[in-house]
């Protein structure tokens, strides 16, 4: 048995170099790719673990996706295809089947390929891992274990990738816009939705997206849980508990679908010494988009996990921009900012500003830990910078212009919301 990488002698291990290393080969890492390809970077290699590049639109075989990036509209598998063609043809170079397991001092990376292990020196790296979908058990649900539970990932996966479909009249867990998506795979394999069920006061997805159910008259039952999956070869109803009286009502159903509450895929960053955030699960950044390792970025749903494909594809093109810069001018970050989430702040990103270094990100992006009505307040020593009256949930987008926020010194900023709930 040949030993891991990462404990052979250096010698044994093939080494390579590149200027810029993209791992992850969604959205935002091919749109980093393009970019940094067209700024004349030097040799940029992107390293994907999929067979395939595209990230999770390739799983979609619905739209919308593309009006940003190609003003048109496409579905997802044809979408991830352009955007590869679209970085290969600015000159960056890609593998698919490569698993990046470290991140090494001095920017080497110790890839897993095909071929075998090896090592690749960078000037600089970009972490566009994405995220993934909290499970079942994450979520802790009630109820037995049979057949046909699954999340939206494996959905997408069977039905446009494998022809399958694992469920006919399906209960889906959650309203945000991927539960949304959920109900087009769902139709597109010749489906029904039993029901949608989502635990808070309102569905989480904005219109016109929330209005779908409603159009296709599947019934959204808020406020509930599940308090029961009944079933022992396969699903055959729910049993729903009602989060405000405890009375229980039971829908047919032969599958359970859990969406959304995605997590940061920011297990390398973790294992390699980088500094996460314990609000969002992912790299804690400044607002170039770099990560507490020098020469190390972040960009996409691995900031986050909750962002749109065209999202995160603006957001790689931006973060790559300001890496170019630091390349070409290694410029100082000057004084950095912490930028801190309070009352009911779920988190907000990025974590860090800075005084003089390239700037990807213009705004404050953060979500609320419930639905919230009130005031939403940047204080900083005790002085309030900005104040806007916000009435929003969680999962929603909100956002503060940096240009609003006449900073003094370098003393933290503070996001909170004083509140009155919904």
């Amino acid at each position: 048995m040949t030993a891991p990488a990462a404990f052979l002698p250096a010698a044994e291990i093939p080494v390579e170099a590149a200027d810029v290393v993209i791992v992850g080969g969604g959205p935002a890492g091919l749109a980093a790719a393009a970019r940094l390809a067209e700024l004349g970077a030097g040799r940029v290699l992107l390293l994907e673990r999929q067979i395939e590049t595209g990230g999770v639109p390739r799983h979609c075989g619905h739209s919308p996706f593309g009006m940003r990036e190609f003003s048109r509209v496409m579905g997802g598998r044809t979408y991830g295809r352009r955007l590869t063609e679209r970085a290969i043809a600015a000159g960056a170079e890609i593998r698919v089947s490569h698993s990046v397991v470290a991140i090494e001092a001095g920017t080497s990376l110790v890839v897993a390929s095909p071929a075998g292990a090896y090592r690749c020196k960078a000037r600089a790296i970009l972490l566009a891992t994405g995220a993934r979908e909290t499970t079942r058990a994450g979520l802790l649900a009630s109820g037995s274990r049979p057949s046909g539970i699954i999340n939206t990932a494996p959905l997408q996966d069977m039905v446009y990738l494998r022809g399958r479909r694992p469920f006919k009249n399906p209960v889906i867990v959650g309203t945000e816009l991927v539960a949304m998506s959920a109900i087009l795979t769902m139709r597109s394999a010749g489906g029904t939705v039993a029901a949608m069920i989502e635990s808070g006061p309102k569905p989480i997805a904005r219109a016109p997206f929330r209005w779908l159910p409603g159009l296709l008259r599947i019934p959204v039952h808020l406020g509930v849980e599940i308090a029961d999956i009944v079933g022992t070869s396969g699903v055959e109803a729910v049993k729903i508990r009602n989060l405000a009286d405890g009375s229980m009502r039971e829908i047919a159903c032969d599958g359970v679908l859990f969406s959304g509450r995605f997590t940061p895929e920011a297990t390398l960053l973790r294992l390699s010494g980088g500094q996460i955030s314990p609000e969002t699960g992912g790299p804690a950044i400044d607002d170039g988009a770099r990560t507490s390792l020098a020469g190390v970025y972040a960009a996409g749903n691995a900031l986050r996990g909750v962002e749109t494909a065209g999202w995160c594809w603006s957001e790689g093109r931006r973060v790559a921009e300001v890496l170019a810069a630091d390349l070409n001018h290694n410029a100082s970050q000057g004084e950095t900012i912490a930028v801190v989430a309070g009352e009911g702040i779920k988190y907000v990103y990025p974590q860090r500003l800075t005084t003089h270094a390239a700037k990807a990100f213009s705004h404050l992006d953060l979500r609320l830990s419930d639905w919230l009505s009130g005031e939403l307040t940047v204080m900083q020593s005790g002085v309030c910078l900005y104040s806007a009256s916000l009435s929003s949930g969680p999962e929603r987008r909100v956002r503060i212009a940096r240009a609003q926020l006449a900073l003094t010194g370098d003393a933290p900023l503070v996001v909170s919301v004083r509140r009155g709930k919904n």
